[in-house]
């Protein structure tokens, strides 16, 4: 298994990532995952809303984009997993090559852009599921879409997932779309939030919605936002998306590389936007994510006031094992 996680990783990376997801997919299907990737139940359950998490490790958005492998991944013994994001329209996302590896800082840049098969493709990979695990749905607007119809779309989103989502994410923060950080301006959000607050009320959906903020915001914009969450009674926040600064990255000249940061060098800066969130409205609910790789920095997220943690790049790097590792 060693042998074959190793020659995946050889393999150029989004390539890479499709192999071993469906690898994972097909192993499922043979009921062999627990077999080849044992892991034991966390007695550190958490309930919020009615959802009952069996553990309180996650997958991040953007792993699964199109709900292909909830189940799989489920098998794996997370506690919750987030697909998506989603748009109403498919969209093949930015140019290729798009995702960059950078295996000795355990970091990876990527510009996908929204790249995915579209809400109603995820909707019927949905109504498949067996996970028994909470689901979530992250929901975003397409690339083209602009004033009231990106707020449309974030509405068409939410209003044809809800009836399938555990919680909501609504992502206002990818960094690969163009103009759509610009949603952390009052005046953008304000709106976008007034709309989605409707929707939910016309749809009676009474689970959670949690907002996927930036790390690259300042605290004068952040707070406005919490105080936004709190005025429309949305329920939480995570912590963060991926960071277009590159300081951290070792090889200088990659610093101007584009795309999003994610991974251990985000671990600081995501930490951060938790802390802020949390002296903010020690209630909301908080998922932490970026930078966790073992049990430290999993056990640093809930210290810094995260009720539930993500993971991602650790994820890609390390394999399933990650999960014992972190929940053992």
């Amino acid at each position: 298994m060693k042998l074959a996680l190793l020659l995946i990783r050889l393999l150029p990376p989004e390539i890479s990532h499709l192999v071993a997801l469906n690898a994972l997919n097909f192993l499922h299907k043979l009921n062999l995952i627990g077999l080849l990737f044992p892991h034991t139940n966390s007695s550190q359950s958490f309930k919020f809303k009615g959802l009952i998490f069996k553990n309180r490790l996650g997958i991040a958005a953007g792993l699964d984009k199109n709900g292909d492998y909830i189940n799989s991944l489920g098998a794996l013994g997370f506690g919750f997993i987030e697909i998506g994001t989603i748009t109403p329209l498919a969209q093949s996302g930015n140019p290729k090559p798009r995702i960059f590896r950078f295996p000795s800082q355990g970091a990876i840049v990527n510009r996908l852009g929204f790249n995915n098969k579209g809400v109603d493709y995820l909707v019927e990979k949905v109504k498949l599921r067996t996970f028994e695990g909470v689901l979530g749905i992250n929901i975003g607007a397409n690339k083209t879409s602009e004033g009231q119809k990106r707020i449309d779309d974030y509405v068409e989103c939410f209003t044809k997932v809800c009836p399938f989502a555990d919680y909501i994410a609504v992502n206002i923060s990818s960094p690969n779309t163009p103009n759509l950080r610009s949603l952390h301006l009052e005046e953008n959000f304000l709106p976008l939030f007034e709309a989605l607050s409707v929707a939910r009320e016309k749809m009676q959906y009474s689970n959670p919605i949690l907002i996927k903020l930036s790390p690259d915001e300042d605290e004068k914009i952040i707070s406005v936002i919490l105080s936004a969450i709190q005025k429309f009674n949305f329920d939480g926040v995570i912590t963060s998306n991926t960071t277009v600064h590159k300081d951290h990255l070792e090889q200088s000249a990659d610093k101007n590389l584009l795309g999003g940061l994610s991974g251990k060098p985000l671990f600081s800066k995501s930490n951060d936007l938790l802390k802020l969130a949390h002296s903010y409205d020690p209630g909301l609910l908080k998922i932490g994510v970026g930078g966790v790789d073992d049990k430290d920095s999993f056990n640093a997220k809930f210290n810094l006031g995260a009720s539930l943690v993500q993971i991602y790049t650790s994820f890609i790097y390390q394999g399933p094992k990650i999960v014992k590792k972190l929940l053992g």
